[in-house]
C-alpha cells in the first residue's frame, strides 16, 4: 500500500454522461425508458468477402431447411428473416448477464437494413426489449450464430426478469450447426471469424476478443468513455452482416462451396433423407477433385439407393487407394450378400475390418460354412 500511495497522482479522466453518447446513434424511447438506436441502409452492392449481402434475399428456404435439419423453416421466407446478434456483459449467462447491444438486420422493399440497439444504462433494459419485440413480431424466422444456445435463451431470461411477456418462438436457423455440418471436416473450428476468413473470404482487420467486451461496457458505464465501445459496435455490425452473407451462401450452396465442403453438403442432405440430391452433390464433389472422401460418400449413397454394383466398384477402387478398415467392411458385406463371392469376403476380413473381434469371428465362421456348402 505504501508503494501504491507513493505513486505520482494522476488527474482523473474526463467524465461524460454515458446516457448521452456522441456515437452515431439517436435516442429512442419506449414507455419510461430510453436507449440508443443506430440504423443504416446497407448498399445493395456491398459484399462480405466474396458473397454479396443481397444474395440472402434470394436464398431458398428449402435448402436452408434441409441444411438445418428443421422442417419448420421450409415455409419461411428468407426475405422476412430477422438476423440477430448480441453483445453481453458476460459470456457465462446467468441472471446478472444482460445484452447491452443488440445487432439486427432485415430486408424490406428498399433492401437490407442494419440496426443496433445500445443500452446506455441497465435501468432502461425494458425499453430496449420492447423494441426487439416489435422486430420479432414482423419476422417469419430468426437467424443467429450459436443463438439457440446463447443469445436466445439469454434474451428470453431478460424478458422474464423485466416482467415482460416472452415473445413467441420463431423458426430458428442457427448457422453454427449448419457450418459444423458443412465445414468441420475442412476447418475443424467453425467460429464466425474462421468462417469469415476461410469460407466468405473476409479479413476483418482489427477486432476484439469476446472476453474483453463485458469489461469495456463496465468501463463505459463507470466513466462514460465512449472509446471503449467503438470497436465493440463495429464488431457487432460485422457479425450481423456476416450472418447475412452466410445465408446467401447456404441458400445456393452447390456453385459456391469448395469441393471439400460439398462432401459435408452431401452428407447433410443424406441425413435429411434427400439421397438422390445428396448423390448428385457427392458426384459433383468427386468431379471437382474432392478425392477419396467424396468417393466414399458416393459409394455409401449408391449402396443406400440399392445400386450395389456401382457401390462395389467404388469401394474396390477405394480399397486400392486407402488403407481403411471401414471400406474393407463394406466390401466384405457386398462380396458376401451381393456377388456371393465368399472367398473375396474372407480375403477382405483377413486384411482387417472395423468390426469387433467377436463380430469378425462370427462373420468368418458364417462365410466358411457357406463355402463348405458350395459346389466345387
Amino acid at each position: 500500500m505504501d508503494e501504491i500511495l507513493s505513486r505520482p497522482t494522476q488527474l482523473p479522466p474526463t467524465h461524460t454522461d454515458p446516457s448521452e453518447p456522441t456515437f452515431p446513434f439517436v435516442r429512442a424511447k419506449s414507455g419510461t425508458g430510453r436507449f440508443q438506436v443506430r440504423r443504416q441502409k446497407v448498399a445493395h452492392t456491398k459484399t462480405i468477402g466474396r458473397i454479396p449481402v443481397d444474395a440472402a434475399s434470394c436464398a431458398k428456404s428449402g435448402i436452408l431447411s434441409l441444411l438445418a435439419l428443421d422442417p419448420r423453416l421450409l415455409p419461411c421466407d428468407p426475405r422476412t428473416a430477422l438476423y440477430l446478434d448480441t453483445e453481453t456483459t458476460g459470456l457465462g449467462g446467468g441472471a446478472g448477464t444482460i445484452a447491452f447491444l443488440i445487432g439486427l438486420a432485415w430486408f424490406d422493399g428498399e433492401g437490407l437494413w442494419l440496426e443496433q440497439l445500445l443500452l446506455t444504462s441497465p435501468i432502461d433494459e425494458s425499453a430496449m426489449l420492447d423494441c426487439l419485440d416489435e422486430r420479432l413480431k414482423a419476422a417469419s424466422m430468426l437467424v443467429t450464430f450459436n443463438g439457440k444456445s446463447f443469445d436466445w435463451p439469454l434474451l428470453m431470461g431478460r424478458y422474464v426478469m423485466n416482467h415482460h411477456q416472452v415473445p413467441a418462438t420463431l423458426p430458428h436457423l442457427d448457422l453454427l450447426h449448419v457450418a459444423r455440418r458443412l465445414h468441420k471436416q475442412r476447418l475443424g473450428s467453425v467460429s464466425l471469424k474462421r468462417l469469415e476468413s476461410d469460407v466468405l473470404g473476409l479479413l476483418r482487420g482489427p477486432d476484439i476478443d469476446g472476453a474483453e467486451i463485458g469489461p469495456r461496457y463496465a468501463h463505459f458505464l463507470r466513466t462514460g468513455d465512449e472509446r471503449a465501445l467503438g470497436i465493440v459496435i463495429e464488431h457487432n455490425a460485422t457479425d450481423v452482416l456476416s450472418m447475412v452473407a452466410l445465408v446467401g451462401l447456404y441458400g445456393e450452396p452447390v456453385d459456391r462451396l469448395v469441393p471439400t465442403d460439398l462432401i459435408g453438403l452431401a452428407q447433410t442432405l443424406a441425413r435429411a433423407g434427400e439421397t438422390s440430391h445428396a448423390l448428385d452433390v457427392a458426384e459433383l464433389a468427386l468431379t471437382r477433385g474432392a478425392g477419396t472422401s467424396a468417393m466414399q460418400v458416393s459409394a455409401r449413397l449408391h449402396k443406400a439407393r440399392g445400386d450395389r454394383t456401382r457401390a462395389l466398384l467404388q469401394f474396390e477402387e477405394l480399397a486400392r487407394d486407402v488403407d481403411d478398415p471401414t471400406v474393407r467392411l463394406e466390401l466384405t458385406k457386398l462380396y458376401e450378400h451381393h456377388v456371393k463371392d465368399h472367398r473375396a469376403a474372407l480375403r477382405a476380413i483377413e486384411l482387417g475390418t472395423s468390426e469387433s473381434s467377436t463380430q469378425t469371428e462370427h462373420r468368418r465362421a458364417r462365410l466358411e460354412r457357406k463355402l463348405g456348402r458350395q459346389k466345387p
